[in-house]
């Protein structure tokens, strides 16, 4: 290795250790900087003005004082330029997201859609066209789009951006990352774990826990230390096919009894007669009514969700339990007879049960989660954004 390569790897990680220190505190002076860091003060001026240059950060102009020596002027992310686009394929809808690097969510596309019975190809097209019309906007408003994630509900092949299998959706094999074309970087990742990336960096909830996605299907994502685990071959987290009842009625995935069967909104829905956000409404309608049919079905995904989560506690211990998607609207109907279940399943072996609390995102998480996934990397390597 060169010694100018060598300068230039120094370079890139301390451009990244001091974006990470800007972005994690909120705003810093310059001499901050250097105390948190332990570079000098000279490199970290140098690192800074790179920083500005690029669209990264930005001076607030405000002079803190109480620091040894002149007061400085502070710096902090710069909301105004640099951006990311978070896509969604879900069952009944697909979902963009602008997201600058703030963290701020600038723009929001939702189209609701039965993508059951349309051909991957079409979902996909149609998927683009939401995404070019969302990113001709963010640049229109002087944002940078640097890149996208899109979430799927089924595992994929992180290296290809193959869906492997989304039953719900019946793809098998999909080559999504090779169909959709948007002119940026882009990569595809299983919706459950960016939606439980997305409770980690925009939630502003623990740094152990296992999130529950409540969709069409039911997925997982769990975070360890503040970081995803995805299992040996990334296929981690498909809580929605756990056998819940072996004895129960067919599942998509070919088994019997699968959470899914008892918890997915298709399931929790077959009381109202209708689908979709106009069922999940009626459905919180009418279990507020007290609707005997409604009651029994959220009583019984909540049965069927402390089941399999019983199980899933006894595996891996997180310390929090976060529900999202359609279990948000319903967390007041549900979230109880889950805890109720998960004491009487684990009472004898533990202590005490995870809590079992509600995320703030609601139906965006995953959509969210890919967009921060597309900051984080920017974050890891702000030097891939400086001027050639």
């Amino acid at each position: 290795m060169t010694q100018a390569v060598r300068h230039d790897a120094m370079r890139a990680r301390n451009l990244a250790l001091v974006l990470r220190e800007v972005s994690a505190r909120g705003s810093l002076t310059r001499a901050a900087l250097a105390e948190v860091t332990g570079l000098t003060k000279t490199t970290v001026s140098k690192l800074v003005a790179d920083l500005i240059e690029t669209g990264l950060v930005e001076e607030t102009g405000v002079v803190r004082g109480g620091e040894r020596g002149r007061p400085g002027v502070e710096v902090r992310i710069r909301g105004a330029g640099i951006a990311a686009l978070g896509l969604e394929i879900n069952v009944d809808y697909l979902a963009v997201r602008v997201v600058d690097l703030s963290r701020s969510v600038r723009l929001r596309r939702t189209q609701a859609v039965d993508n059951r019975s349309a051909q991957p190809v079409d979902v996909i097209a149609r998927l683009r066209d939401l995404a070019l019309s969302a990113v001709d906007e963010a640049v229109g408003n002087g944002l940078r789009i640097v890149g996208g994630a899109l979430a799927v509900p089924g595992p994929v092949d992180l290296g290809s951006g193959v869906v492997h299998n989304a039953p719900n959706l019946g793809w098998r094999d999909v080559p999504v990352l090779s169909l959709l074309d948007l002119g940026m970087p882009l990569h595809v990742e299983n919706e459950a774990n960016l939606a439980a990336l997305a409770e980690l960096w925009f939630g502003a909830g623990p740094t152990d826990f296992l999130y529950v996605s409540g969709e069409i299907g039911i997925g997982a994502g769990l975070v360890v230390a503040g970081s995803l685990f995805r299992g040996a071959r990334g296929f981690a987290g498909e809580l929605g096919h756990v056998v819940v009842s072996p004895d129960g009625p067919p599942c998509r995935c070919g088994g019997r009894g699968c959470l899914e069967q008892y918890a997915g909104q298709d399931a929790l829905l077959r009381s109202t007669g209708a689908a979709g956000s106009v069922g999940l409404m009626t459905m919180v309608t009418r279990v507020e009514a007290q609707d005997p049919a409604a009651v029994t079905a959220c009583r019984e995904a909540g049965w069927a969700l402390g089941v399999a989560l019983s199980s899933t506690v006894n595996l891996v211990d997180p310390d929090t339990i976060v529900l999202g998607g359609v279990f948000v609207p319903l967390f007041p109907y549900i979230g109880a007879v889950v805890t109720e279940t998960l004491q009487s399943r684990l009472g004898q072996m533990r202590v005490s049960v995870p809590p079992v609390v509600v995320s703030r995102l609601g139906f965006e998480a995953a959509a969210l989660g890919a967009a921060g996934q597309v900051i984080e990397r920017v974050i890891a390597d702000p030097a891939a954004l400086l001027p050639s």
